[in-house]
């Protein structure tokens, strides 16, 4: 097992009285900047210096109000493990806000430390997910996550593609019954870049 570091005392302080808010993988620079940025590789953004799984390990119960990662969850080795503990951690009506590689994005496949990808009804199947007409089975899952929204964003490093690809993506994300077409017959046209959702804490009172 590899050390924690908790560079600046802030996983130690961390108590039910005051959530914090965690940034994982947060690389050198964090999207949310009062976050607790996590991450295997140091950098002057990283709080804590580990392995997600022994960080979380240390982090009390319901103490979490956001999980924040981009493009981070690919690299997991562990899912279930990972949502496991976000089930511990995070508060009552606390949120898991996710940014992860679709499947039709051409560029995952370049990186080796990718482990998998995701598509529109990935997280229906870690948590519960009413936003959709396709069902689909949660295999005893049920970390007392809901799923409350999944954006596929349409991006390209090149400008003028980028343009194009952000108006079709608002025609894709105008409803969930586009969200479906495009997913169903559409993928091997234009690809998307990622999915964006956000699963929210169930009560713990809850059935």
């Amino acid at each position: 097992m590899s050390a924690v570091v908790d560079k600046r005392g802030r996983l130690a302080a961390i108590t039910p009285a005051a959530p914090v808010r965690l940034e994982l993988g947060c690389g050198p620079t964090k999207v949310v900047p009062e976050a607790l940025g996590v991450d295997m590789l140091d950098t002057p953004a990283v709080d804590v210096l580990g392995d997600v799984y022994e960080v979380l390990a240390r982090v009390p119960d319901a103490s979490v109000s956001t999980v924040y990662s981009a493009h981070f969850l690919e690299h997991v080795r562990d899912l279930d493990g990972l949502f496991e503990a976000f089930g511990r951690v995070v508060v009552d009506g606390g949120t898991v806000e996710a940014i992860v590689p679709h499947f039709s994005n051409p560029y995952f496949y370049s990186d080796p430390t990718h482990t998998r990808t995701f598509g529109l009804y990935s997280f229906a199947y870690l948590a519960e997910c009413a936003l959709f007409h396709r069902g689909v089975p949660r295999y005893g899952r049920d970390w007392g996550f809901v799923v409350e929204r999944v954006e596929l964003a349409f991006l390209s490093p090149f400008p003028v593609r980028g343009a194009l690809r952000g108006l079709f993506g608002r025609v894709v994300n105008a409803h969930r019954w586009c969200q479906e077409f495009y997913e169903e017959n559409l993928t091997g046209l234009v690809g998307c870049y990622e999915v964006r959702a956000t699963l929210r804490r169930r009560p713990r009172s809850a059935p």
